[in-house]
């Protein structure tokens, strides 16, 4: 760390684990980024829906930006957040820290086959009531018991208790105690479908259930406390850590959407919509989950999420897979060159329909092509198939709950930087968008959460008397022009299905 020469108020260095990318920043007392670090993550695809990472990648990059960006600090750090792509898999070997098979990732569909044998066995009942989630392949449970069983020797020496399980907050944590902390918080722990929300444990039931050892599992500790100090040598000086939070609940943090009724949407890879509940669970909603949004002094927040599985995936496929651009911030501009979609819809299905449709079998499509149609139609669709997903999540979010519609959506990630995107967001929702002025509000969540047990903010009242918005973006489409892109939507949807048939 660099010295200023003289005394300065504290900074908080926060890990941002992402699906593509692992960012590394620090904040200053009043939420301010100071500086920021990121590294490009691989993803291997070993068969169709397989979607798998190099532990030691992410490790590394963690690793690497966090002392990049400590380079640039003329403050002593007072402690560390991580918040970090969730329902990720990591099974390490508990002597060595040797992770024993890639990280299977959350888009992972491989256990599709398994979630539906136990649903036609009648084990959804007993998982949605005590985990506020689906049996799909999303989540972590049945991506553990593949590990287990695939790896020649893991299910015998799981039960032995020799190795660890974790979602990459906990590997990560492991990692930077120098193997001293084995534990995870609340909300990644509601993320794995193995832990009762209403009783806050792992649950027994669901052990046996999912065939998962109990002796792999980390302990669950709140979003906000010490949960160890890195080890001596990782940085100059040891910095405690003292904030957890899946990605998605940070983010919400960093929104300060701490009422009861708020809502965020964050657009990265996926999309993630989080409805703030207060301190009592929603029923099960039809296609949607009840989650732990934090928990702080042993005291749990909840949350109704719905997940968009391709979002800024579909800008990166454009980017990728189809050449069509260079750099995700010339959607904006191709999107503006043509008047209208010309009636060109994308579906962006490539690992199956998250909420509130939950159809895994669903595969992307475009459609509506002509001669006329351009590569800036195309880039359009693409854009506008993000929105109309948030749509269908909003609608099914606000069903049952406090709202009658949203009252104004807080986004966030790199895909609300498009003026573009955000304007006919708001247009399609027929509410208003509102853009923070600090975009990296998941790191920014981790580090607050950081913050408040470390003393540099004293409670979430003082962390929402700071936000700020950048821009307001208000609806300007007419009833009938809405309507008509919104049946479009639909039609392609339907189309999109997995059960739909093959014409």
């Amino acid at each position: 760390m660099r010295s200023s020469g003289k005394s300065a108020s504290p900074v908080l260095l926060a890990i941002d684990q992402g699906t593509t990318s692992t960012r590394s920043l620090l904040f200053d007392v009043k939420g301010r980024r100071i500086a920021a670090a990121q590294r490009e993550l691989a993803q291997y695809y070993p068969r169709d829906g397989w979607v798998e990472q190099e532990l030691e990648d992410i490790w590394r990059d963690a690793l690497g930006a966090a002392r990049e960006v400590m380079s640039q600090a003329a403050a002593p750090v007072a402690a560390l957040g991580i918040a970090n792509q969730r329902e990720t898999v990591a099974i390490w070997d508990r002597a060595t820290g040797t992770p024993i098979h890639r990280a299977i990732v959350w888009q992972d569909r491989r256990t599709a086959a398994d979630c539906e044998a136990l649903r036609a066995g009648g084990a959804e009942d007993l998982v949605r009531s005590r985990t506020g989630l689906l049996l799909d392949p999303y989540f972590s449970a049945t991506k553990i018991a593949w590990i287990l069983d695939h790896v020649p020797g893991a299910r015998q020496r799981a039960e032995r208790g020799e190795l660890a399980f974790g979602t990459i907050d906990a590997f990560l944590l492991w990692r930077l105690t120098g193997g001293a902390t084995h534990a995870t918080d609340a909300t990644n722990a509601s993320r794995t479908l193995l832990f009762d929300i209403h009783r806050q444990r792992w649950d027994e039931d669901l052990l046996d259930l999912f065939r998962v050892p109990a002796a792999l599992l980390p302990g669950v500790c709140d979003s906000s406390g010490l949960f160890g100090v890195t080890a001596k040598g990782l940085f100059p000086v040891q910095i405690p850590i003292t904030g957890m939070a899946g990605d998605q609940q940070a983010a919400l943090i960093g929104q300060a959407c701490f009422t009861p009724g708020l809502v965020k949407s964050t657009y990265g890879t996926g999309c993630f919509a989080l409805l703030n509940t207060g301190h009592e669970p929603a029923p099960p909603r039809k296609g949607l989950l009840t989650t732990v949004a934090y928990r702080i002094d042993g005291v749990p927040a909840y949350a109704v999420e719905g997940a968009i599985f391709a979002a800024g995936a579909a800008v990166k496929w454009l980017r990728d897979g189809l050449g069509l651009i260079k750099n995700a911030a010339d959607t904006a501009r191709m999107a503006a060159s043509v008047e209208t979609n010309l009636g060109v819809y994308m579906v962006p299905a490539f690992v199956g329909l998250g909420a509130p449709h939950w159809d895994p079998a669903a595969r992307g499509l475009i459609c509506g092509l002509t001669l006329d149609a351009t590569g800036a139609h195309i880039a359009r669709a693409a854009l506008e198939s993000v929105a109309y997903q948030t749509l269908d999540l909003m609608e099914a979010i606000t069903a049952c709950g406090p709202l009658s519609g949203p009252q104004a959506l807080r986004v966030d990630g790199g895909m609300a930087s498009n003026d573009w995107f955000c304007q006919f967001l708001a247009d399609i929702l027929d509410a208003p968008v509102e853009r923070p002025a600090m975009l990296e509000t998941t790191a920014l969540g981790a580090a607050y959460l950081a913050g408040m047990s470390s003393g540099v903010f004293s409670d979430f009242k003082t962390i929402g008397a700071a936000w700020s918005a950048n821009r307001r973006f208000e609806p300007q489409f007419t009833p009938k022009s809405r309507a008509a892109l919104i049946e479009g939507w639909r039609r392609a949807v339907r189309r999109a299905a997995g059960d739909a048939p093959n014409t």
